[in-house]
């Protein structure tokens, strides 16, 4: 059954059968079979479908609640055991925003060191996105903002609170002072991240809050691309601590502190709020506690 549980975990993300059975390497036709086969096992029909899918019955939303918890311990179990015999190995999908990447080798260099056979696959998503998939088991854990949007039942261990700086070009009026306040920064050609992309929602709140309304010229969801236009001129963009410590060494770079936020913005390690955790993601738990004390 439990194969059966993982087949429609996906179906009910994907919402396309076609899709789904794509994403599983398998053929529509046993997809389809598969799920007839846990609609008898479990005696209730779990998706309304035509000629296509059609989106899940009341009965298939809870099986779906059931089938995340059950296929979530189900892998939990299967690497305790493995830890158990070989010692900690196994694979751990960790997402992170695109404001927290600078850092991450901060976090992930010492856990991969300390254990070799653990695979890490890093990837660049937004904080809703980040708890999105973490809830349908696509993501083991995710490093996001703790304190600006409500974020559900979750596990947090907090890894450093968030600066903000200028990112200008040195030859840049601004570029020579000690500090600058968020009211000062209205007229400036701004380069920022996606209204998506939670570092942009406080952006904005803080520039609110100095009755500045936030109009970018050009905006993504890349870091890397606000530092190119940044370097190109004559652009500045709002980055964090730990971006400008990356960046504005470079050549055509400098960094400006802002002073004056209002409240400190927590980011940390996300994981899910199951018990106990694998042991891959319990290690870097630990490791992310070690992290805040350094």
């Amino acid at each position: 059954m439990l194969d059966r549980l993982e087949m429609f975990i996906t179906l009910a993300d994907a919402r396309h059968f076609g899709r789904a059975a794509e994403r599983l390497g398998i053929t529509q036709p046993s997809l389809s079979a598969a799920l007839k086969q846990l609609e008898g096992e479990l005696g209730v029909q779990l998706v309304f479908r035509g000629a296509r899918y059609q989106g899940l019955t009341p009965e298939g939303a809870r099986v779906l609640d059931w089938a995340t918890r059950i296929v979530g311990d189900a892998r939990t179990l299967r690497e305790e055991m493995r830890a158990a015999r070989h010692g900690l190995s196994g694979n751990l999908r960790l997402g992170v925003v695109p404001t927290a990447l600078p850092m991450i080798a901060g976090l992930t260099g010492p856990y991969l060191r300390a254990h070799p056979n653990v695979r890490i696959e890093i990837l660049s998503r937004s904080s809703i996105e980040i708890l999105e998939q973490i809830d349908k088991l696509q993501l083991d854990a995710g490093v996001s903002y703790l304190d600006n949007e409500p974020l559900g039942r979750v596990v947090t261990e907090p890894l450093y609170t968030e600066s903000y700086l200028l990112l200008t070009r040195p030859d840049h009026p601004l570029a020579a002072r000690k500090a600058l306040g968020w009211g000062e920064l209205g007229d400036l050609p701004l380069c920022l991240l996606t209204g998506d992309m939670q570092n942009r929602r406080i952006i904005n709140a803080e520039l609110a809050a100095m009755q500045i309304t936030t109009s970018p010229q050009m905006e993504s969801n890349s870091v890397m691309a606000l530092v190119a236009h940044v370097q190109a001129g004559p652009w500045v963009s709002i980055v964090n601590a730990h971006t400008a410590d990356l960046f504005a060494g470079a050549p055509g770079l400098a960094a400006v502190p802002i002073r004056g936020e209002g409240g400190a913005k927590q980011v940390g390690l996300i994981a899910p709020w199951r018990e106990p955790h694998t042991p891959v993601l319990a290690g870097l738990l630990a490791e992310a506690r070690r992290f805040r004390r350094d």
